[in-house]
């Protein structure tokens, strides 16, 4: 499995098959035929139990057809159980759910056996909706037009029944045998699930049209899934601050945990949670599309093609470089980039203010129609045949980002009269926290200079979190929890944020006291 379970994890699967043989109606024993199954079922234990009305008379049909044995498959709602299918003898039918990470940029889905709690098989595709905006702004402006959003909304769902129908067909499965999914994505990525307006959320005061979206079925939707299935959608806190952020929280166990943490997941946003088990303080920041790589001009994500790790020699001034998958390079994606960065900087290429140093001898240092630039791999070694280099306007681009990430750090640790002495765990979460070198990023004042073994870089936990709401229905009663306890800080009108940022600005940053382990070159102050 790509994520590892909390130990707290109990198998109680969101969907329960139950065994039944009841007793035959007789003229002593005239309790109807639905009756006496749900009478049988509360006695068990799943009470209260709905039954939905249009399902009654198929319902019964499977129970006259198994001689009154059966198995009843019941769906747990947070408050109460419901009899979605009823099949007639005992079987040991497939009971499969999907936990999908609905990104901005990519979809991820994990294919669950709900009797084992067994992942079965993970698929990842782009998001559809790329096309008509790559970030999600250009987007939520996009959906304004009614027609628009209906648009996102089917492209998405088209998406979901593809990539679960190839699942399913690839190991012989029926979209029949799907009984859950527990889906986890930003605020404005869950609206757009939904078909929901998105309009007030990025308008002050940033209000999205639900928080808690209420539980429904497949065939709301028109899901590639038993039409009964459950389609849980983990709630938002704020416009900023989604069911995502949620799923992360119940992967790492922040809102279990005694000791002070403090979490972060970089995508869209760069979205941090702070706290233990007594109290939780969260707000988010547009820190993320720089960090992600997705704002210089050769940045990208962190799939094949992509440096991700950089190093460059302090005498020749040459780079080394690694690539994912093992090919030629196609850009750089965020933890290249901070890499790159933070050796530009120690090998005296970079000044205190992210310029580049033209009093440095390199035949990579090279003048452009933007200014000057570091070429880091030549033509010969890219896929276009193009030098890949980062240039000053780059470089400045990214800054602000990183400057915004540890503005917004130190704000949400201030809020609460700490310092980043107090944590005990720092987690990256999501593709970047797979990635990210923490001793890079405190060279160029990023993350806080704690000691290193303080970070914890994380892989999905989003999908990690969502499957841990199917395979554990006490799951939803700790996500309801999380959500009570939250105080979220909108940071958007925040005016401390420009006062911090203007010193997070350069490299480490104008407090050289806050970086003490950072070995400072003197060319770079020249």
């Amino acid at each position: 499995m790509p994520f590892a379970m909390p130990s707290w994890i109990r198998h109680q699967p969101m969907v329960e098959p139950i065994e039944c043989e009841l007793p035959p109606p007789g003229l002593d024993d005239n309790t109807g035929d639905l009756d006496r199954l749900v009478r049988d079922l509360k006695r068990r234990g799943f009470s209260p139990l709905q039954v939905h009305p249009s399902r009654i008379n198929h319902l019964v049909r499977q129970m006259r057809q198994g001689r009154f044995k059966v198995t009843a498959v019941l769906g747990w709602h947070l408050c109460h159980w419901e009899l979605m299918e009823v099949f007639a003898g005992f079987e040991k039918r497939p009971l499969l759910g999907f936990a999908v990470d609905l990104g901005s940029s990519r979809l991820v889905f994990y294919l669950l056996d709900l009797r084992t709690g067994k992942l079965l098989a993970e698929d990842s595709v782009p998001n559809p909706q790329v096309a008509h905006g790559e970030d999600i702004l250009t987007r939520l402006l996009f959906a304004r037009k009614a027609s628009n959003l209906r648009l996102l909304q089917r492209l998405l769902l088209d998406a979901f029944n593809r990539t679960m129908h190839q699942m399913l067909k690839d190991i012989g499965f029926s979209h029949l045998d799907v009984y859950a999914l527990a889906v986890a994505g930003n605020t404005t990525m869950s609206h757009f699930l939904m078909g929901l307006d998105p309009t007030n959320i990025c308008k002050e005061p940033y209000i999205p049209a639900v928080n808690r979206f209420p539980l429904c079925h497949a065939v709301d939707l028109k899901l590639a899934a038993h039409p009964q299935a459950l389609l849980y959608l983990l709630p938002n806190v704020g416009a900023y601050f989604g069911g995502d952020l949620i799923a992360d929280i119940l992967a790492v166990g922040l809102h279990r945990r005694e000791e002070l943490s403090i979490l972060v997941d970089v995508g869209t946003n760069a979205e941090i949670v702070l706290g233990n088990r007594d109290w939780l303080i969260a707000c988010a920041g547009a820190a993320g599309p720089a960090l992600e790589g997705g704002v210089v001009e050769r940045g990208m994500m962190a799939v094949p093609g992509a440096i991700d790790r950089v190093r460059i020699d302090r005498d020749s001034l040459e780079p080394s470089y690694h690539v994912l998958g093992e090919e030629k390079a196609a850009g750089i994606c965020g933890s290249g980039l901070i890499d790159l960065i933070a050796e530009m900087f120690m090998s005296g290429i970079l000044t205190v203010q992210g310029k580049i140093n033209r009093k440095m001898r390199s035949p990579r240092i090279v003048d452009t129609a933007d200014g000057p630039a570091y070429v880091v791999a030549r033509g010969a070694e890219t896929i276009d045949g193009q030098d890949l280099l980062i240039s000053e306007i780059d470089i400045g681009i990214f800054l602000k980002s990183k400057a915004a990430m540890y503005t917004i750090l130190t704000l949400i640790t201030g809020k609460v009269g700490l310092s980043f002495c107090d944590l005990k765990r720092f987690y990256v979460t999501g593709a970047f926290g797979n990635y990210i070198d923490p001793s890079m990023a405190i060279k160029i004042g990023m993350l806080p200079d704690l000691p290193l073994e303080t970070y914890q870089g994380l892989g999905d936990t989003v999908g990690c979190g969502a499957a841990m709401a199917l395979l554990d229905r006490t799951v939803l009663q700790d996500i309801e929890r999380v959500c009570d306890q939250i105080t979220y800080v909108e940071l958007n009108v925040n005016m401390e944020l420009m006062n911090e940022f203007r010193g997070a600005l350069f490299i480490p940053h104008t407090d050289l006291r806050l970086f003490p382990s950072v070995e400072i070159p003197e060319t770079v102050f020249g």
